[in-house]
């Protein structure tokens, strides 16, 4: 049996359309056929090798959904589930050891040492070769957190949980919010569009957005954000006085930063409130430093700066559980869909940032 899968041998180059053969599971493996997987920022990053993680060549693709194809032996979701073929599923796309410092002491499995992530870590000549999800089947490891999901949904909608929803869903591990709470977010992609949902329905009246495209600016006005600022039509200057003005001059209670640009931290640190919180989640790469000023900008305000590493099982969780509870509002960020030999042109339109959200589907 073979599979398809979009291989990347070289960065800023094409990737290659090869089939794969499929070998025999092992060590409690499941082969998964692929029904919807997502072209994430971080994959371009990725393609254009600005990531210092990725082994060449490899199938690039970390947000996936799926069907259960073979297993090895008995395996249980998270929630129970005795899995069979057939079944409809959904995976946290980091696989952690549970036996380190971080997982069994610390509790913070995103942390862990051994933490390796589909599409991401794994070169495709590797075992079991099927590890990412620009591909019509996967082979998720014995470790693999699994979910089931149900039979009718439209597997492209849960595409952006795996990655975007469940990083989203983090920051909140990390600030007490409150109703009434005013809320920045800095970036409009899905991770502040899922943010800005999160901040919202834990009781956020007020969501300022700062963006530069105007499609997904207005897409995000269906997830909570009450005011967007263009931030090729206003100057630094003019968008610290409109948050100033929308906050009565106090500052915003918490922002959080989804772009990872150096620029963006040094913008979003003068717009929180004394005592308030600055998450920063953006940066999935390394993307320069900025100068900050200690005092003014932290110490004298007495602001907390968390920053945000990618994500547990518990976030995935969340980030699913919103999405199957507004399944028509979360599908409207799925703009593009691409078959699986389209994902050159699908990265491309994620590079001049055409789409919201853009999806390959097998």
């Amino acid at each position: 049996m073979k599979a398809r899968a979009m291989i990347l041998k070289e960065f800023n180059q094409e990737m290659e359309l090869k089939e794969i053969n499929i070998p025999d599971l092992k060590d409690g493996e499941i082969l998964v056929k692929i029904t919807a997987s997502g072209v994430c920022g971080s994959d371009l990053h990725m393609y254009e090798g600005n990531d210092p993680r990725i082994p060449l060549p490899m199938i690039l693709g970390h947000e996936g959904v799926g069907k259960v194809v073979k297993l090895h032996e008995k395996k249980k979701t998270v929630e129970g589930d005795l899995l069979k073929p057939g079944d409809p599923i959904f995976w946290n796309r980091g696989v952690t050891c549970g036996q380190c410092y971080e997982c069994t002491v610390n509790k913070t499995p995103f942390l862990c040492s051994n933490r390796w992530v589909y599409g991401i870590s794994k070169s495709s000549e590797e075992k079991s070769y099927l590890n990412g999800c620009y591909a019509d089947h996967i082979i998720l490891a014995k470790n693999t957190d699994i979910f089931k999901i149900p039979e009718d949904i439209d597997p492209a909608i849960l595409v952006p949980a795996s990655c975007s929803g469940a990083t989203a869903a983090h920051c909140f591990d990390y600030v007490d919010t409150k109703v009434g709470d005013t809320v920045l977010i800095q970036g409009p992609g899905p991770l502040g569009i899922f943010a800005a949902y999160f901040a919202a329905h834990l009781g956020a009246t007020e969501i300022i957005m700062i963006g530069g495209t105007k499609k997904r600016l207005k897409e995000a006005m269906n997830f909570g954000v009450t005011h967007t600022l263009n931030r090729k039509e206003l100057s630094i200057s003019e968008r610290k006085e409109k948050i100033m003005e929308i906050t009565k001059g106090k500052g915003v209670d918490y922002a959080i930063e989804a772009v990872g640009l150096p620029s963006v931290v040094k913008e979003g640190l003068q717009l929180i409130k004394k005592g308030g919180t600055y998450l920063s989640v953006g940066f999935g790469e390394p993307n320069g430093t900025v100068e900050i000023d200690c005092f003014r900008d932290i110490v004298n305000k007495n602001i907390s700066y968390q920053g945000i590493w990618v994500s547990d099982t518990s976030h995935t969780f969340s980030a699913m559980r919103a999405v199957l509870n507004d399944k028509e509002l979360f599908s409207s960020l799925i703009s593009h869909r691409f078959k699986l030999k389209e994902a050159n042109k699908a990265l491309e339109v994620v590079k001049n940032r055409e789409a919201i959200k853009a999806v390959l589907v097998p």
